[in-house]
């Protein structure tokens, strides 16, 4: 069915004359022409004086629309507001914006122009302030970074003043006022940001592998994922001369505080979820995240605690959930990510009623590769707790009993360990790890959600930083997303939307990663003991007295086979991923009878057929393979769970 439409709010066919939007089975169509579109920039007014000038900062705005809005045509905004756009640049192949003599952009990085404009949106690219062309200074997730992507959208609803290039005042008289503000990492960050001041006009954002809380994003408990990184990810970003901004980054260096790893007001103002600056509890717009549970960069615990916190509220929400890494879905699903979103922005910003909020809202890939669709996430689970007790072949087993009063182990924390050491050779005994393994499954096992670590331990010294890893030891193949985030970029190109000399609308297509390893680490988390009750307020340990410590791994779905061995290691320090801050190393005794892992388990007999159907056609080659063919999985019905350990075991 194919519908003309003035583009109005809410998309109801009108008798108005004039250019009209076109529908045909529940998607805009491209009747505008891409190459007569108007390209021009703007400087929109913020309310921030970052670099100390006296004068308030102007952010540089990038617009595309059709050139039918200069005859009466009003259309929504799709927004990507960024750091970007002059130094590493947009998406896999690094694009960024291109100006002609006059000054005038040629060329908008990545599809949202080349696909959106034809189809009766505006792109606009907003360049955050003390970065490219806009004034002021990085804040690296404060105010002055929050105030751009919102002072533009007040000026596209006509709250602030905006100019152009001869000074004269600039109108947006062209546009509903509708925006959906999109973007990968930084960029979905800034979506993330401007949603939490509940900016009237912003309708949708649509935050791929972004920052919820720039404290998790440096640090978990108290444990330092980088050090200094606040001033250098500014200097990074930043292309102007350092001494413009150096007071700044000298605020960024004493107040992230890395001393202690503590959370302060300087990290309450840069919590999307909790923070000064906003809150969840004042997002107005719909939310479509997308993240990758093999994010190492961007972790998967900001999408589970803004997830959760929508859901709470209320908010009209969407999930795409991968094993990737730091991937646009772009790169993993073109041409399905493509169609849905193209459907998200039509009915948030179009006012189509085409049906995507009626679907499943969540969905999920599989450890193997393979996409299903479920009703939310996580899947339906009963948290169990698994105890950890003494073992025959290593140093400790797991089980659904606790161990006998007074049964201990311990390590040594060793500030050189890495990752691969830990998980190595998990029979033998270490002295600065301890493996806890159970006996060949003789059942699958999922977990969907967020495990929790709850020992009792003492240490020999009034602090150490503690570390903990769920592994599945048994060889299969899964989505490699510690190689370029789980793909691998090819030589051919597919084509999205409309091109011009300067900007052409294809990119090279990628194919995904899956190899096949004998161990894949599952989940892991980091605590400071100091930060053991808070966060704000460290403990004084005493050496030698027990103390509870509970924590959080980052979350995962994930699937362990039958004649897998499922474990959980604790250690000291983990140079792979932390900074270790101790200088003595520290003896950690671990009183098993009071320790335990907290496992979130789901069904997993709605998903068997499809890792049978994996393993009956392994990859032909031995790290390399596209995804398998995607199910419809809605999910379980019921929650079957084993409940004695002759079921697991």
């Amino acid at each position: 069915m194919t519908l003309a439409l003035t583009a109005t709010t809410g998309g109801v066919a009108s008798a108005q004359a004039g250019p009209q939007i076109t529908v045909a089975n529940g998607r805009t169509q491209p009747v505008f022409s891409y190459a007569d579109a108007i390209r021009e920039h703007v400087r929109v007014e913020t309310p921030i004086d970052g670099d100390g000038d006296g004068k308030k900062d102007l952010a540089n705005v990038d617009i595309i629309r059709p050139r039918e809005t200069d005859r009466g045509l009003k259309v929504p905004v799709i927004m990507d507001d960024s750091p970007y756009y002059d130094n590493v640049g947009r998406g896999n192949e690094g694009e960024r914006k291109q100006y002609d003599a006059s000054g005038q952009p040629t060329k908008f990085p990545l599809f949202y122009d080349n696909y959106f404009v034809p189809r009766g949106y505006a792109v606009v690219l907003v360049d955050m302030l003390g970065t490219t062309r806009s004034d002021g200074c990085v804040d690296v997730g404060g105010a002055s970074d929050v105030a751009a992507g919102k002072a533009v959208v007040d000026w596209l609803n006509g709250r602030v003043k905006g100019y152009n290039p001869d000074g004269s005042v600039a109108t947006a008289s062209w546009t509903t006022g509708k925006v959906g503000m999109i973007g990968k990492s930084y960029d979905g960050t800034l979506a993330n940001a401007v949603a939490a001041t509940g900016v009237r006009g912003l309708e949708t954002i649509v935050p791929i592998s972004a920052i919820s809380s720039w404290y998790r994003y440096t640090r978990m408990n108290g444990v330092l994922y980088t050090d200094d990184y606040m001033p250098w990810l500014a200097g990074y970003v930043d292309t102007d001369p350092p001494a413009k901004c150096a007071a700044v980054r000298q605020r960024l260096h004493d107040e992230q505080d890395d001393a202690t790893g503590n959370y302060n007001a300087f990290w309450n103002e840069r919590n999307y979820v909790t923070g000064t600056l906003g809150d969840v509890s004042k997002v107005r717009a719909s939310v479509f995240a997308v993240h990758g549970l093999g994010d190492l960069n961007v972790k998967a615990d900001h999408f589970t605690t803004y997830w959760e916190a929508l859901a709470r509220r209320g908010v009209p929400r969407k999930l795409w959930l991968s094993q990737y890494g730091h991937v646009d879905p772009f790169d993993f699903k073109r041409e399905e990510w493509i169609d849905t979103l193209h459907a998200w922005f039509d009915r948030w910003l179009h006012g189509i009623d085409n049906g995507i909020t009626r679907e499943p809202k969540v969905d999920l890939q599989l450890t193997s590769g393979q996409w299903v669709k479920q009703a939310d996430w996580p899947s339906r689970s009963l948290t169990i707790p698994l105890w950890l007790r003494p073992g025959d072949d290593a140093q400790g087993a797991l089980g659904l009993l606790p161990a006998r009063r007074g049964t201990t182990l311990s390590f040594v924390d060793d500030p050189s360990q890495s990752e691969s050491r830990m998980v190595s050779n998990p029979t033998d005994v270490s002295p600065n790890r301890l493996t806890f393994l159970t006996p060949p499954l003789k059942r699958a096992v999922r977990f969907s959600g967020t495990p929790t670590i709850d020992i009792r331990a003492k240490l020999d010294q009034p602090d150490a930083n503690l570390t903990a890893l769920v592994v599945d030891y048994g060889e299969d193949y899964r989505v490699n997303h510690a190689s370029a985030g789980g793909i691998r970029t090819l030589t051919t190109e597919s084509c999205h939307g409309e091109s011009t000399a300067d900007d052409d609308a294809c990119y090279r297509q990628t194919q995904t990663v899956i190899s096949k390893r004998p161990v894949e680490i599952v989940a892991k988390g980091w605590l400071d003991a100091h930060n053991r009750r808070s966060l704000t307020t460290p403990d004084t340990l005493t050496p030698g007295t027990n103390y509870q410590f509970t924590w959080k791994t980052l979350p995962g779905d994930y699937i362990v086979k039958p004649g897998h061995r499922l474990a959980v290691i604790l250690a000291g320090s983990d140079v792979t991923e932390t900074i270790p801050d101790q200088p003595a190393a520290a003896t950690v005794t671990v009183d098993l009878a009071a320790s335990k892992i907290w496992l979130p388990l789901a069904s997993v007999n709605s998903v068997d057929s499809v890792d049978a159907a994996q393993d009956a056609n392994p990859p032909t080659t031995l790290d390399f393979a596209p995804a398998p063919a995607d199910g419809e999985w809605q999910g379980p019905k019921d929650v079957v769970l084993p409940l004695q350990s002759r079921d697991f075991f």
